[in-house]
C-alpha cells in the first residue's frame, strides 16, 4: 500500500533557485526564517503527536503507542491517527501564521523502533519487539496522518532510524555494532516498509552504526534509504544529534565538518543549530551549493505537498471545533478498551455488582493522571483515572481509596516515616469484597534522557522489579487475602510474578479515557481483548542492555521461558481454532474459529510461519457471538515467505515450512497448524 500526495518537486526547486544560498541555507533549519521577497512565510518544523497532538494545549490524549500496538488492528491504529492528524490540521488552521514551535503540520512521529530490551525507557513509543507487527501499525498510523488526497493531511515521520533502541544515558555517544542478519532481519523491517509505502520524512538516530553517526550515514541516508528503498522525502536529525558529531562521537572536529557530513550523507533539515555552520563549511569547501539547495528542494516540496506554500489544500477548511470531539474521546475510551491485556484470571473478574457491596482501590496509580498520558502527550479536557473510572462503574458499591505509598520514594509525604500510608491501605482491603490494587510506573521512572526525573538510569529501568515502595505495599495487601485484581499501569515489561493476585490486568499509558476503560473491564461491560505486543521477561538472565545482537531477545530468539509470552491475552470467552486451510500459490488461507465460551466477544487471530524460528505475518480482528462460529481469512505476503542469511540477504524460503494459526503465539494457546511449501 502506498500512500503518495502530489509531487510538487519540480516547482519547489524552481523557486530554490530563485534564493540565495543564504536563503536556501536558512530553510534548512528546523525553525526556518521568512523569506518575504519570495513569499515564504516563516515555519517550525518540530511538531509532535505520538499519541494525539503533544505539547500544543488542548487535545485527545489516546492510548499511548505500545498500548495501540496491544490491539494488534492496524485498521484501528489508522482510525486514530486520521482522529490525530485531523486535530493538528484543526490547530493549524485556528493559529494562522503563528510560527511557533508545536503549531505546524510536519509531525515527528511514529516512532518504529524495535522494543528489543525491556528496560528501555522510550519503549513505551514504540509498537512493540516484533518487526511485522511493528510495520503494520506504523505503516496504518502513516496512512492516517498523511491522509489520501491530493495534498497531505499531516505530513508523518518515521524514527529513528536505525538500530536505536537505548541504553538512553548513552545514546549521544553510543555505537550499535549490529550483525548484517540482524539490520535486515529486525531493525529495517519497519523502516523500509515505511519508506516504500510513501512516508514524507525520517528522523536518523542519535547514535552510531557501524562506526558512522546515523544522522551523517551515507550508508543508511543514501545507499540504503534512496538508493535501495527509492525513499523519495526529507531526511531530519534528531534534536542536537548533529552537534554530537564532534562533542561526543568524536568522528568530526568542528561544526562546520559536522554541518558538511550530515548534509553530504543526505540528512536535509536539523533540529539543532549545527546547520547554522553551513555557510561557513561552503565557504571552507566542505560541502556544495548544490546540495544546499537540493535539500531545500525536498524541504520546500514537503510544504507544498502540504498545501501551506504555493496554494492551499482540502483540509483548510477543517474548524478548530474537530479538536478534542466527543467522538475522538469515544474512540479513545475504544483503544483504551482493545489494547487493556488480561494476563490472569481465577473467575475474580467480571466483577458481579450483585456480590460486591465494597471496593478497595489501592495504590499510587489509582488517581493518577500522568498514568493516562505516557510521553508525548498533550492535554486533554477531560481525565478519568483509574479510581473514578472504578467508582463510575461500581453502581451502588462503596468505593474506598488508599494511595498505599508513593511511586516510588519510601514515604508518601515530605515528613512522613517510610511506610507513611501502607496501614491505611491494609485497613482498606480488610474492609472491602474486593480489591483493586493500582501499581506500575509513569514517565517519571520511564522515558528520554532528561525527561524521567525519577529513574535512576536517565530514563531507563534499572531492573524490571517494581520501585521498592510498591513492591511493600503489594504484600501487605495481598496477605489480607480478599480477592485482588492487580492492575498495571506501565510502558514496558514488569515482573510481578511475586504478587499471587487472583487476576492481572495490563492497562499501559491507558489514555484520557483509560480509567472508565479499566471499570468497564473490571465490571463485564466490555471484554477483555488486548494482546501483549513485547514478552513479559522475569527479572533474570537478561543480555547486556548494549549488546544489539538479537540473541536471547524477543520471542522469536529467546530461549528461557517468559513471564508471559508475546501474543498472550486472555478473554471472558473461550475460542476454538479448526478447519485450517492455505493456498500455497495465492498465499491465502483461512481457519474457523468458534467462540465456546458464553458471551459475545473480539479475537485477535494470529498468523505465525516457521522455519527456524516463529515470527508473526498477520493478524486480524473478529468479532463472535457467543456459540458463534465466524471463518478468519488472511493472506501472507510474499515477504513473510522469505527468510534472511548471515551476509543480510533475503531470498524465498525453499522445502518446508510451518504455519500456525491462533489466538496466541504458537505453544501458549489455541490454535492449528499445518506444513506448508512456499
Amino acid at each position: 500500500m502506498t500512500f503518495l500526495a502530489k509531487d510538487c518537486f519540480e516547482e519547489a526547486a524552481e523557486l530554490v533557485a530563485r534564493m540565495t544560498v543564504e536563503e536556501a541555507a536558512s530553510q534548512l533549519r528546523y525553525d526556518a526564517p521568512a523569506i518575504p521577497r519570495l513569499g515564504i512565510p516563516a515555519y517550525n518544523w518540530w511538531n509532535e503527536a505520538l499519541h494525539g497532538v503533544a505539547r500544543a494545549g488542548t487535545a485527545t490524549v489516546f492510548p499511548q503507542a505500545i498500548a495501540l500496538a496491544a490491539t494488534f488492528d492496524p485498521g484501528l491504529a489508522r482510525r486514530v491517527a486520521d482522529a490525530v492528524s485531523t486535530e493538528a490540521r484543526a490547530k493549524y488552521n485556528a493559529v494562522g501564521s503563528d510560527a511557533g514551535i508545536y503549531k505546524g503540520l510536519t509531525m515527528w512521529t511514529p516512532n518504529i523502533n524495535i522494543f528489543r530490551d525491556p528496560r528501555w525507557g522510550r519503549g513505551q513509543e514504540t509498537y512493540g519487539e516484533d518487526p511485522y507487527l511493528t510495520a503494520k501499525m506504523g505503516a496504518a498510523f502513516i496512512h492516517g496522518l498523511q491522509g489520501g488526497g491530493e495534498r497531505l493531511k499531516t505530513a508523518a515521520c518515521a524514527k529513528h532510524f536505525a538500530a536505536h533502541s537505548g541504553p538512553e544515558e548513552l545514546r549521544r555517544g553510543f555505537n550499535a555494532d549490529v550483525s548484517a542478519y540482524d539490520l535486515e532481519d529486525t531493525y529495517f523491517y519497519a523502516f523500509e516498509e515505511a519508506a516504500r509505502s510513501g512516508v514524507e520524512a525520517f528522523m536518523g538516530a542519535y547514535n552510531r552504526l557501524g562506526g558512522e553517526p546515523c544522522c551523517g550515514s551515507e550508508f543508511l541516508l543514501t545507499k540504503t534509504l534512496r538508493g535501495k528503498w527509492g525513499f523519495a522525502g526529507h531526511v531530519v536529525s534528531d534534536c542536537g544529534a548533529i552537534k554530537d558529531f564532534h562533542a561526543e562521537h568524536g568522528v568530526t572536529e568542528t561544526p562546520e565538518e559536522s554541518a558538511a557530513l550530515a548534509l553530504s550523507a543526505g540528512c536535509d533539515l536539523n533540529c539543532g543549530s549545527a546547520y547554522r555552520s553551513l555557510l561557513s563549511a561552503l565557504c571552507m569547501g566542505l560541502v556544495s551549493e548544490e546540495r544546499i539547495r537540493l535539500a531545500a528542494a525536498r524541504l520546500v516540496n514537503t510544504r507544498m505537498k502540504l498545501g501551506i506554500l504555493g496554494g492551499g489544500s482540502e483540509y483548510d477548511a477543517i474548524s478548530p471545533l474537530e479538536c478534542d470531539t466527543e467522538e475522538h474521546r469515544a474512540l479513545a475510551l475504544s483503544v483504551a478498551e482493545k489494547s487493556a491485556v488480561l494476563l490472569k484470571n481465577d473467575g475474580t473478574l467480571p466483577l458481579d455488582r450483585s456480590r460486591v457491596g465494597t471496593v478497595a482501590v489501592i495504590g499510587p496509580t489509582a488517581d493518577s493522571r500522568a498514568v493516562l498520558e505516557g510521553n508525548y502527550s498533550g492535554t486533554a479536557s477531560e481525565y478519568v483515572t483509574n479510581l473514578a473510572g472504578i467508582r463510575e462503574a461500581a453502581g451502588g458499591a462503596r468505593v474506598l481509596f488508599a494511595e498505599g505509598c508513593h511511586l516510588y520514594k519510601p514515604s508518601a509525604q515530605p515528613l512522613g516515616e517510610p511506610g507513611d500510608r501502607l496501614a491505611e491501605a491494609v485497613s482498606a482491603a480488610r474492609l472491602a469484597d474486593v480489591v483493586v490494587l493500582c501499581l506500575g510506573l509513569d514517565p517519571s521512572l520511564e522515558g528520554e534522557q532528561g525527561d524521567a526525573g525519577g529513574s535512576s538510569a536517565d530514563g531507563d529501568k534499572p531492573d524490571l522489579l517494581l520501585p521498592v515502595p510498591q513492591r511493600a505495599l503489594a504484600e501487605a495487601v495481598l496477605a489480607v487475602g480478599k480477592p485482588t485484581v492487580l492492575a498495571v499501569n506501565a510502558g514496558s515489561a514488569l515482573d510481578v510474578s511475586a504478587y499471587g493476585a487472583g487476576a492481572v490486568v495490563w492497562a499501559w499509558y491507558s489514555g484520557a479515557q483509560g480509567g472508565r476503560a479499566l471499570g468497564r473491564l473490571l465490571f463485564g461491560d466490555a471484554t477483555p481483548s488486548g494482546r501483549l505486543p513485547v514478552t513479559l521477561y522475569y527479572n533474570r538472565n537478561l543480555p547486556p542492555f548494549t549488546d544489539y545482537s538479537m540473541k536471547g531477545r524477543t520471542y522469536r530468539y529467546m530461549t528461557d521461558e517468559p513471564f508471559y509470552p508475546f501474543g498472550h491475552g486472555l478473554s471472558y470467552t473461550r475460542f476454538e481454532y479448526s478447519d485450517l486451510t492455505f493456498d500455497e500459490r495465492a498465499r491465502k488461507g483461512r481457519a474457523r474459529v468458534t467462540n465456546a465460551g458464553g458471551r459475545g466477544a473480539e479475537e485477535v487471530v494470529q498468523v505465525y510461519i516457521r522455519q527456524g524460528h516463529w515470527r508473526l505475518c498477520g493478524t486480524r480482528r473478529v468479532y463472535i457471538e457467543a456459540g458463534a462460529s465466524e471463518w478468519a481469512d488472511f493472506c501472507v505476503e510474499e515477504k513473510s515467505l522469505t527468510v534472511v542469511d548471515e551476509s543480510g540477504a533475503r531470498r524465498p524460503m525453499t522445502g518446508r515450512a510451518e504455519l500456525f494459526v491462533g489466538g496466541s503465539q504458537p505453544g501458549y494457546g489455541a490454535g492449528v497448524s499445518l506444513t506448508i511449501s512456499p
